[in-house]
């Protein structure tokens, strides 16, 4: 009874709108990370020949970073509509959007991570017989894991965001329980529906924190030596003592 007089009361936290929505919540949050997934997987498999291209050849990096730039200060609602005559009504809008705006985002960190890698290492790859494509994905890639990744993590979060900006042609994920609830009034379904929204974004950027864990384990190696150090102590020292 009380469940039901918090949806009679409009309250903004109502466990019962949770319960009876199930459905239509799962539904939305699975179309907003397909959405999310999809976009960032296509940006970044865009991202990366351009700024291999730019690095190559110095004079289109400029105009690879002033058009990435200029398509990222492009309202989303400007740009969703500009794409509607040529996608139609249909989730191909929402993905080709988030794909642009991913772009300045991600061409940047992958020049940045590329250039970050030390002179020396090339030069050793390369006297070890390392071709461009060898080199490039066994030497430069993995040293470039840290940028690469920063880049990836705000790229995914910002997605997750611009997502819900999808409502206005229904393809938002959360965005359109958000759009409909504000319209209608609806608190507890404003409320839910954003606060799985910024969930979704925290779980994102966990785990892509997680896979640069993974890719960079020399990162994580470094701080093993001080703890074996530390247990070399014995335990009836002193503090002060000198250690035989």
């Amino acid at each position: 009874m009380a469940g039901q007089n918090c949806l009679i009361a409009n309250d903004w936290v109502c466990g019962e709108y949770v319960r009876t929505r199930g459905t239509e919540l799962t539904e939305a949050t699975l179309q907003h990370i397909g959405i999310t997934l999809s976009s960032v997987l296509i940006g970044l498999f865009v991202a990366f020949p351009l700024a291999l291209l730019a690095r190559r050849w110095r004079g289109i990096a400029a105009p690879v970073l002033g058009a990435t730039t200029i398509l990222y200060t492009v309202p989303s609602l400007a740009m969703f509509s500009l794409l509607v005559p040529v996608f139609g009504l249909s989730a191909a809008v929402v993905v080709t959007g988030l794909v642009l705006y991913s772009l300045t985002i991600l061409v940047r960190n992958i020049l940045a991570g590329l250039a970050s890698v030390p002179e020396e290492a090339r030069e050793a790859a390369r006297g070890m017989g390392f071709g461009p494509a060898r080199l490039l994905f066994q030497v430069e890639l993995p040293l470039s894991v840290p940028a690469l990744m920063a880049g990836l993590r705000i790229a995914t979060v910002s997605t997750v965001s611009l997502t819900t900006v999808g409502a206005i042609i229904g393809y938002g994920g959360l965005g359109n329980l958000i759009y409909e609830g504000m319209h209608s009034y609806f608190k507890a379904q404003v409320l839910t529906a954003s606060v799985l929204c910024v969930l979704l974004a925290v779980v994102a950027d966990v785990l892509l924190l997680g896979v640069q864990r993974l890719l960079t384990p020399w990162a994580r190696a470094g701080a093993r030596p001080k703890k074996r150090m530390s247990a070399r102590r014995p335990a009836n020292d002193l503090p002060g003592e000198a250690v035989a």
